[in-house]
């Protein structure tokens, strides 16, 4: 894996998640966004340099101004190539029934985890990735 991208208003949660890809060596590089705004400028900063797009995107449902929802929403207009190569996966510590069953519809979704992300799950997630 290249490029991770996490997105998440949390700072301990996104130092434990960059951490936990780093050491198990998941990704050889991680970009953190604190909203889903910065992430969405990000990635249409990025979008001619296929490069800079994550593979995977590390994603929390519950953040101010722009929640997970609606991050996906705004990342269904993305182009198509980016939709392509970034695969999102839900990282949230809302375990209510009604969020997952809402959000793992999405076509983009390929996963949802609760925090915090520990090696086993980024040793699913591989699986997972492999199948697809």
């Amino acid at each position: 894996m290249d490029l991770v991208l996490l997105i998440d208003d949390n700072d301990t949660d996104n130092f434990i998640s960059r951490r936990v890809i780093e050491l198990t060596q998941f990704a050889e590089r991680v970009v953190v966004k604190s909203s889903g705004q910065q992430a969405l400028d990000y990635l249409q900063e990025n979008a001619q340099t296929i490069d800079e797009i994550p593979d995977l995107i590390f994603l929390d449902i519950n953040m101010p101004i722009m929640d997970g929802f609606m991050f996906l929403y705004e990342f269904e207009t993305l182009p198509t190539d980016i939709q392509q190569k970034s695969k999102v996966i839900i990282l949230s510590s809302s375990e209510d029934r009604r969020d997952v069953d809402k959000i793992i519809t999405n076509q983009a979704v390929i996963k949802y985890i609760t925090k915090p992300l520990t090696q086993d799950d980024l040793e699913s997630v591989q699986l997972d990735l492999e199948k697809l």
